[in-house]
């Protein structure tokens, strides 16, 4: 890649594989290029939270629509960018159109859904070799003969916004004389990702009776697991559907650490810098971990783990059930024994 180079990326459609893609932009950055990411409207504020991509062109395509026509305005008008180079992150032949579009000469990418010509760098994904998404998406940003796995992956760390932080504090009355621990119960991919809302109750109990606050994050989707947790643990705030993406990373500077499920709030969690317990069912911490220093993770490693499905096919999420509040506390603890003023 030649200095200051321009590079579009054609980022994914979830919130923590937009996440960890910083980790290529960090890297592109640092190489003296400028980088413009194609991505679904609702990651613009998101993408807007790391310096390194100077501008985000928002994809106004609902997930699992093709938009052919849209693609090609977009990639037409793109045309003007002169970029040098495309990395296309996600393997579908629908988000290698753009760059086709857009007439640019280097269009890098994972050989997948027959993207023959719409691509002319296409890599061979070794799994073995690549185990993490995070390696994917680095690995795309490094030359054809670059050696694999990749070395010294930059963290992805989003940018804290001083001013919206003390806004949502005054908004929300969130009171900060407390520790808060910050909970994160959803998982937009399935129930089978879900620890179980008696088990957070159970958890914000023993956290309120050891004089800390307990903040539930998460959207409005998750509005009525929230008031299910609050119900139980009344000392517990519902701010699901209270905020907005962005919002999230800015509470979550404020918190004294987080638990959540592998989620996309996780992955915003990790990126903040707050001390995390993750928890694990039906994904795979060895395919998409929390990628902070600060991080315990909760996985049971079942033998029928990880499935990836969204339901358990056996009806009762053993993986999560079997993860008891008093663990999650235990691991809460051996964080804050590293952290004595979190």
């Amino acid at each position: 890649m030649a200095a200051a180079e321009r590079i579009l990326v054609i980022g994914p459609a979830w919130v923590g594989d937009m996440v960890m893609a910083q980790s290529l932009f960090i890297m592109l950055h640092r190489q003296g290029a400028t980088v413009d990411v194609v991505a679904p409207q609702w990651s613009v504020p998101l993408l807007a939270r790391m310096p390194q991509v100077r501008r985000a062109v928002a994809l106004p395509v609902g997930h699992g629509r093709f938009g052919l026509a849209e693609r090609w305005r977009i990639g037409r008008r793109l045309r003007a960018e002169h970029y040098g180079q495309a990395i296309v992150l996600p393997r579908s032949f629908k988000a290698a159109l753009i760059p086709f579009f857009a007439g640019i000469p280097c269009r890098t990418g994972f050989r997948g859904e027959m993207r023959y010509g719409l691509l002319n760098d296409v890599r061979t994904l070794d799994k073995t070799q690549l185990p993490r998404v995070i390696d994917r998406y680095v690995a795309l940003g490094l030359p054809r003969d670059a050696a694999l796995p990749p070395q010294d992956i930059p963290l992805p760390q989003l940018r804290i916004d001083a001013e919206n932080r003390a806004r949502l504090v005054q908004q929300l009355g969130l009171d900060l004389q407390r520790p808060a621990v910050a909970f994160m119960p959803g998982a937009e991919y399935g129930p089978a990702k879900r620890w179980p809302l008696q088990h957070y109750a159970a958890l914000a109990r023993e956290l309120a009776a050891s004089g800390r606050q307990v903040w539930i994050i998460g959207s409005a989707k998750e509005l009525t697991d929230g008031a299910a947790i609050a119900a139980a643990a009344p000392e517990a705030l519902n701010l699901c559907g209270r905020t907005r993406l962005e919002d999230a990373a800015d509470l979550l500077s404020l918190a004294s650490a987080a638990v959540s499920n592998d989620s996309g709030l996780m992955h915003v969690a990790a990126a903040s810098g707050v001390p995390l317990v993750a928890l694990y069912g039906s994904s795979s911490p060895f395919y998409t971990p929390p990628l902070a220093a600060q991080a315990r993770v909760l996985y049971r490693a079942l033998s029928c783990s990880p499935c990836f499905k969204r339901v358990c096919p056996l009806g009762d999420t053993p993986c999560l059930t079997d993860i008891e509040p008093q663990q999650v506390l235990a691991a809460l603890h051996s964080l804050w024994e590293r952290e004595p003023n979190a």
